[in-house]
């Protein structure tokens, strides 16, 4: 009992985390439509700056300093990316792709050769480095911290998308820019805001990355991306709540399966998606639940009437 209860906080806090990482990822993607590969780039660069913070100012000071920082920089990151790159790009989507996956590839480099290959450890408060017993288990208390931290996020972001004026701007803009824009709203603003947002909370993810795991690479953030567009996917781009449930889902999942099926975790996320794939419902074909109905459903004898009127044609 002991085990499943710390496989299950622990997989929520890696879906805490993930969260944190696509719900950045679905604002771009849902409502800019720019499939942003560079989103890992930012969540690197933020997460070796709230490092340096963190490793300056020690304790939980220390901590809520570097999460302001890594937020900050992951913001500032984004803004400039959209500003001289993605805003050009708006409609082209191919080339937003060869532009973000450059990107993806040359920032950890130069991180890389900056910081160097090895891994960093992440100063971590002694507060939140131990251990609280639930159910028999002892939990690390950062994962309540990322629960915590992924629920106020998914607040906040509703609250963004229904009750503000951009929020509203934004999702105009995508069903009809030109009306919008007609109307004498700058539609480029509000897609600048939405960026900075994403790359805000990919820099809050990369700061609690750092907490999590406890150490920091170059290349952590690719590696994490994977596993969001995974959620994306899942959880679709239409519900922000979809996208939490979703990355619960691959969280616990990959936390199970590490520990019950000899770790492979990665491989029962890939199952995951592939199943939630083939079973989604195509627009006008019958969804998986139909079909197996009509399967399991025995068909109907032919009455009298009807035998008679199937030889004799119609009635």
């Amino acid at each position: 009992m002991d085990t499943f209860v710390l496989l299950t906080l622990t997989g929520l806090g890696l879906g805490a985390l993930y969260f944190l990482i696509a719900s950045g990822l679905a604002l771009i993607f849902g409502l800019m439509d720019v499939l942003n590969f560079a989103h890992g780039a930012f969540l690197t660069v933020a997460a070796y700056t709230a490092w340096h913070t963190a490793d300056a100012v020690p304790g939980v000071g220390g901590l809520l300093l570097a999460a302001l920082v890594g937020t900050a920089t992951g913001l500032l990151l984004a803004v400039v990316v959209e500003f001289v790159l993605i805003r050009r790009l708006y409609g082209r989507p191919k080339e937003q792709i060869l532009v973000t996956v450059g990107l993806s590839l040359a920032v950890p480099a130069a991180v890389q050769t900056l910081a160097g290959a090895d891994a960093r450890v992440f100063p971590v408060p002694e507060s939140l480095s131990g251990t609280v017993g639930v159910l028999g288990a002892q939990v690390p208390v950062n994962r309540f911290a990322l629960i915590g931290v992924a629920l106020a996020v998914l607040v906040g972001v509703r609250l963004f998308l229904s009750r503000t004026r951009y929020g509203l701007i934004v999702r105009a803009g995508v069903e009809d820019r030109a009306m919008v824009t007609a109307l004498g709203i700058d539609v480029t603003r509000a897609f600048t805001v939405v960026f900075a947002l994403g790359g805000a909370l990919a820099g809050l993810a990369g700061v609690l990355g750092g907490l999590y795991f406890g150490s920091l690479s170059p290349h952590q953030g690719t590696s994490l991306l994977v596993f969001a567009f995974v959620v994306v996917i899942i959880g679709g781009l239409g519900s922000i709540t979809g996208v939490a449930l979703s990355a619960l889902a691959v969280g616990l999942t990959q936390q199970y399966a590490n520990y019950y099926a000899g770790g492979y975790g990665d491989l029962a996320v890939v199952v995951l998606l592939a199943a939630v794939v083939l079973a989604r419902p195509v627009p006008g074909a019958p969804s998986a639940a139909q079909r197996l109905r009509r399967l399991l459903t025995p068909a109907r004898p032919l009455t009298p009437a009807g035998a008679a009127r199937t030889e004799g044609g119609p009635a």
